[in-house]
This record gives structure tokens, C-alpha cells and sequence, in this order.
């Protein structure tokens, strides 16, 4: 056996085997005018976890790049969304409806404008929340129950500051700083999560 005929047995055992059973999404807007902003905080949290995974978030599919992963021996698919975020919808649910995959087992995280930068709220379900991204999921697959976990970015700094240009600010470095660091608990989270063990994740990281 060659040495060539080796490595690819190795990249061969390395792949996820079995059916995906999770689908993790970060949501965010593509393009790099976006990049480290405040409503981009889902993206840079699944970087996050393809370095902590191994992989790279770079196939296109499901109108989204795409990562198929093994993660706490769970085949789970890793998406962020190319269809900006108000139509988030499109991307899980065509990925949904693909690999047949019931609500709950959806992660959703996203930004949260109601927690201060660096802060986790993880919930099992819940309604959009006024959260733009969230109600586009809701809406096109019809439910709810899906679990989320919220990246605190920071309110407004004055309630006349408009929120669209407020989310699609970047981060100041202190509080990217602090998302970077956020970013390894949100990782720990989703293990927790697709290990069924979403109330361990709540206690523990909860804010």
C-alpha cells in the first residue's frame, strides 16, 4: 500500500458515516461588509466551531456553506446561511426537509440585542423574539421548538440610535474580544446539546 493509498483511508475514516442527525445553523449576512458585525455573531460563532471540529465551512449547498461533521458521535451538518438573514427561512428549510430532520433537532444561535456582549441564553424554543432571522425560520418550517442559543452583542447605546444600523455595526475590540471568548462556551453548548443534554447546557451557561 502506497503512502497516498494510506492517507486516504485515514481521509476516508475521518468522514461522518450514518445519517445527519443534527443540523447546527449560525446566522449572519454573507459578504465581507458584514463580517464582525453585531448581527453576525452566529457566523463567527460556527468559525468557531469548525476550528473546534477540524473543518471548514466552505461547500455550497442548501443555499448556505456547508460543513459535515462528527461531533459527540453525532453526524451533524454545520450552515451558515448565504440568504442574508431575513430569509434564513429558505436555507434550514430546504437542508430540513432534505435530511428529513425534526425541529429539535435544529440549533439555531444567533445575536441577542437584550444581552450584553459575551453574555449565553440557550432556550429549547420560544417565539422570534422581534429577531428577524428567527422569524423566518419560524415561518417557513412552521415551528417553534427548536433549540437556540442567543449571543448577547449589546443594546442600543441610545434608544434613538436605529437598530439596523446598531446590529450591522462591528464590534468594538473589548467586545469582540469578549465573543471570541463566548464562542467557546457556545461550542461546549451544542456538544452538551447534541448529546441530549440541553438542560445541563442551560444550567451552566446560562445568563
Amino acid at each position: 500500500m502506497s503512502i497516498f493509498d494510506k492517507f486516504r483511508m485515514i481521509e476516508k475514516e475521518a468522514q461522518p458515516s450514518g445519517p445527519v442527525e443534527y443540523i447546527i445553523a449560525g446566522l449572519g449576512n454573507p459578504g465581507e461588509q458584514y463580517a464582525f458585525t453585531r448581527h453576525n455573531a452566529g457566523f463567527i460563532a460556527m468559525d468557531a466551531l469548525a476550528e473546534d471540529t477540524g473543518t471548514d465551512i466552505k461547500k455550497l449547498k442548501f443555499k448556505s456553506l456547508i460543513s459535515d461533521v462528527s461531533i459527540c458521535g453525532k453526524r451533524c451538518l454545520i450552515m451558515k446561511p448565504s440568504t442574508f438573514m431575513n430569509n434564513s427561512g429558505q436555507a434550514l428549510k430546504e437542508a430540513m426537509d432534505f435530511y428529513k430532520i425534526d425541529p429539535e433537532h435544529i440549533i439555531i444561535v444567533y445575536d441577542d440585542i437584550s444581552l450584553e456582549p459575551g453574555k449565553l441564553r440557550i432556550r429549547r424554543k420560544g417565539s422570534d423574539g422581534g429577531h428577524n432571522g428567527i422569524k423566518s425560520i419560524i415561518y417557513l418550517t412552521g415551528a417553534d421548538n427548536f433549540p437556540r442559543i442567543k449571543i448577547g452583542v449589546g443594546k442600543k447605546p441610545h434608544p434613538k440610535f436605529d437598530l439596523a444600523d446598531w446590529v450591522l455595526s462591528r464590534f468594538s475590540e473589548s467586545d469582540m474580544e469578549k465573543i471570541n471568548e463566548v464562542c467557546g462556551k457556545v461550542c461546549e453548548s451544542i456538544k452538551l446539546i447534541v448529546s441530549g443534554k440541553t438542560d445541563e447546557a442551560m444550567n451552566k451557561f446560562n445568563s
